[in-house]
């Protein structure tokens, strides 16, 4: 038997903000391998499959990504209709590159179901738009995340952040402290915007706002849900804009 594996993105969270495509998919899978952070109510869509936590969460144990590739090149093996889902999108700090050259090397059909990011969720909660014309035209994903065997010099991240009008950073809230201090070392305005928000677009959601001196202090009131942080001068423009509507 050989069967296929889709890479799906599962969103940041909220059910209803998956694509037609990925809710038709869990419906029709027979094994689901899962992030942890998927919410139970995406996962309730899998209604027949077989579901497999494979996620992966900061400073706890994990599942190591050979032994997920491994997994989904048999689960192929066994049954027609794999998902791999993934949080927000699987292209974007998604491990898609190993999983997609496992199924390619195994001779596995794959195919990858995009997803909504935290990052475009999280402008939407906050309603500000990530560019804004004459205010921010470049825009940053990056994680100061290290992959195990990096050193901890790599700093790409922090170069890549200071240099954005814009900037999203995915897992950084508990290197909140590290977070603000490269960043102030590259020159960034210590009164820069900042909003740090966890577990976006679920019912739980918990946003805190201020600037970037303001991080470490802003990090403790978050819970232990997925959190990411914005930062740029496009959010003080859109609260001073709300600010402007709700006075008139």
């Amino acid at each position: 038997m050989s069967g296929k594996v889709y890479l799906v993105g599962a969103g940041p969270g909220a059910a209803d903000l998956l694509t037609l495509r990925a809710a038709r998919l869990l419906a029709e899978a027979d094994v689901v391998l899962h992030d942890a952070l998927v919410s139970a109510d995406v996962l309730a869509l899998a209604g027949k499959a077989k579901l497999y936590n494979v996620g992966k969460r900061a400073n706890r144990p994990s599942v190591d990504q050979r032994l997920i590739c491994r997994l989904l090149v048999r689960m192929a093996q066994r049954h027609a209709v794999v998902v791999r889902l993934k949080g927000g999108d699987p292209n974007l700090f998604g491990r898609a590159t190993e999983e997609l050259n496992a199924c390619h090397a195994a001779g596995v059909s794959v195919e990858t179901v995009p997803g909504i990011s935290a990052a475009f969720a999280a402008a939407a909660t906050l309603n500000t738009s990530l560019t804004s014309r004459g205010v921010s035209r470049s825009v940053t994903f990056v994680t100061p995340s290290i992959t195990r065997g990096r050193a901890e010099q790599d700093m790409h991240w922090a170069d890549a952040a200071a240099a954005a009008e814009t900037a999203v950073i995915y897992m950084g809230a508990l290197q909140a402290e590290r977070v603000m201090e490269a960043l102030l070392a590259r020159g960034v305005p210590a009164n820069r915007p900042v909003a740090l928000l966890e577990s976006v677009s679920l019912a739980g959601e918990c946003i805190v706002r201020g600037v970037i001196s303001d991080l470490p202090a802003l990090a403790l009131q978050l819970g232990e849900g997925p959190a990411l942080i914005v930062i740029g001068e496009a959010l003080a423009e859109a609260r001073a804009a709300i600010a402007e509507a709700n006075a008139a």
